[in-house]
């Protein structure tokens, strides 16, 4: 299999963990792509977006959630629930996580452009939506006990947020920073990070 990823793609590196956490690494090449100028991406995935995954077989799989869903049938760890509130609780935080992703995406982007071609509004709407989902993963009472893709997707978008810079979202969220400050040690979390300069 070959995953088309950029290294500080939080959807990416969610991949990648499921990836670790199934033991499927030496299964997978790595080829790092850029959404924003590599338009042979798009001949491969339409919204020219990584991860991309290519099967043995030339299938391709797109976007992360359905990507991580092949990883962890084909692996088998488990990561995705099966059935009933366990399932529902981990696929819904993972679509919250996954959604201030994008938004964090949208702010570090925005933030790139002139200092007076910004747009004020969209950085406040993409930055109200990113609060109210720290607001509320604050009240998960998130374990290291459990590792789901739930965990997983919130794991990285925290990650990214410190990396890029988006916010500082430890603030008024001790629950949330302690179990992140845990979790960040679990292996398949260290082996994935980036260290920026």
């Amino acid at each position: 299999m070959r995953l088309l990823y950029s290294a500080l793609s939080p959807f990416a590196r969610k991949v990648r963990i499921v990836a670790h956490e199934n033991g499927l690494t030496g299964a997978i090449t790595l080829e790092t792509a850029s959404p924003f100028t590599d338009e042979s991406l798009r001949a491969l995935n339409p919204l020219s977006q990584v991860p991309t995954l290519i099967l043995d077989d030339g299938e391709i799989l797109f976007d992360s959630a359905v990507i991580c869903d092949h990883l962890d049938a084909l692996g088998g760890a488990g990561l995705i629930p099966a059935s009933g509130q366990d399932r529902r609780r981990a696929l819904t935080l993972q679509a919250l996580a996954d959604g201030m992703g994008s938004a964090a995406v949208a702010v570090v982007r925005e933030r790139m452009r002139p200092a007076d071609d910004q747009r004020p509004e969209l950085l406040e709407r993409q930055l109200r939506a990113i609060t109210a989902g720290l607001d509320l993963l604050e009240t998960q009472a998130f374990t290291v006990d459990r590792f789901t893709i739930a965990e997983i997707a919130v794991a990285a978008q925290l990650a990214y947020f410190d990396a890029r810079k988006v916010l500082d979202w430890r603030v008024g969220r001790p629950a949330l920073e302690a179990w992140f400050e845990a979790v960040a040690r679990r292996d398949s979390l260290v082996v994935t990070s980036v260290q920026l300069a």
